[in-house]
């Protein structure tokens, strides 16, 4: 039984002979994990979340293993289970993760007495690795590999919170993930007419909520952007900082309600509530939410972590600095360490070596 489940899974699967296929949840569930983070994230719209979820469907897929037949790959197997771990999480009420700039209609405004308002860290839409919710192997599919990268815009992910949780899976389970809504309907426990309506619905909703399109490669003229950026930053030269920002720039600092759009604006906080970054240190920690730069913020000559920056881009110059607080939850995930030593700096991902089809 064990031997022709191993052959079932090789064919469905994977490229090595079936004779060289040990059943374990190394080689048949670990080859998985991204694409699956990459998937719960879209859902839950928390990295801690997703990686949980993922962790659960591991289990329940090892545990049902006997019940796997090979018609379908391991992946599309796995989705499904995921799927389901998913919105048994969200439940079946209003639960959604959002952003600042969606909590209020206008910015707010810069002045001594301001109020800072904190919600819960379970509150605010998380950003994601790269490295951990884009596998590497579906380089080989451009098409593929380019709307999973759209998908996972921090823009994108926050509007798909305003969808009821199965709203969201038909949605990505039909348009971003290719499945018929045979299949889908399947998964979800639901008819064709069904997921036909629930998608028809969706797609009202983000078209009304315009998400953004996927952010662009790092190419030559952005990573001399993001080095005057990060010089500016360290030396706390406002004045050269906000030059470098989109007239429409916003500013948002998570678990705090605070955000704030234009130059002028981060300007005043930069020079005055904000003024305690003065002396910050910048590290590179990647990308993320499908190819925004990351870095890792810390105060007091790199003693103190500060937050997670995440940038976004528009017309050749920085749209939108995300200022994610939640350094516990956040720095081990990039991988960035919890203090600075003496000889640390600031180092720029690197350009890619090919055009992605995102930005064709």
């Amino acid at each position: 039984m064990e031997a022709a489940r191993a052959c079932a899974w090789s064919a469905a699967h994977v490229d090595a002979p079936p004779a060289a296929i040990v059943v374990t949840p190394d080689t048949f569930l670990e080859p998985h994990r991204t694409a699956l983070t990459g998937h719960c994230y879209r859902m839950l719209g928390s990295v801690v979340e997703a990686e949980d979820a993922v962790q659960d469907t591991m289990l329940r897929a090892w545990k049902a293993r006997d019940r796997f037949d090979g018609r379908a790959s391991v992946r599309t197997w796995l989705v499904r289970i995921a799927t389901n771990v998913c919105l048994d999480a969200l439940g079946a009420g209003e639960r959604r993760r959002v952003r600042a700039i969606d909590l209020a209609p206008e910015p707010h405004a810069v002045h001594d007495d301001m109020p800072l308002v904190r919600r819960e860290a379970s509150h605010w839409l998380e950003p994601v690795p790269d490295a951990l919710a884009l596998p590497a192997g579906d380089d080989t599919h451009p098409e593929r590999r380019a709307l999973a990268r759209e998908s996972i815009h921090l823009a994108f992910v926050a509007a798909l919170q305003y969808l009821p949780p199965r709203q969201r899976a038909a949605l990505l389970l039909t348009q971003v993930l290719d499945w018929s809504a045979a299949e889908t309907a399947a998964a979800l426990d639901m008819t064709v007419p069904a997921v036909n309506s629930a998608l028809q619905r969706a797609r009202a909703t983000l078209a009304a909520r315009g998400p953004a399109v996927a952010p662009r490669p790092l190419d030559a003229p952005k990573a001399a952007l993001l080095a005057r950026y990060v010089d500016a930053f360290e030396r706390y030269d406002v004045a050269a900082l906000v030059a470098l920002l989109h007239e429409d720039a916003a500013m948002s600092m998570p678990p705090y309600e605070l955000w704030l759009r234009g130059p002028a604006s981060v300007a005043r906080w930069l020079a005055t509530l904000g003024a305690g970054c003065r002396g910050s240190r910048l590290v590179a920690v990647g990308t993320a939410n499908g190819g925004m730069p990351a870095f890792a913020q810390y105060r007091d000559g790199g003693a103190t972590p500060w937050a997670l920056v995440v940038l976004e881009w528009a017309g050749g110059r920085i749209a939108h600095q995300h200022f994610f607080l939640e350094t516990a939850t956040l720095f081990p995930r990039f991988g960035a360490p919890a203090r600075l030593g003496d000889g640390s700096a600031a180092t720029l991902p690197p350009a890619p070596r090919t055009p992605s089809a995102a930005a064709r």
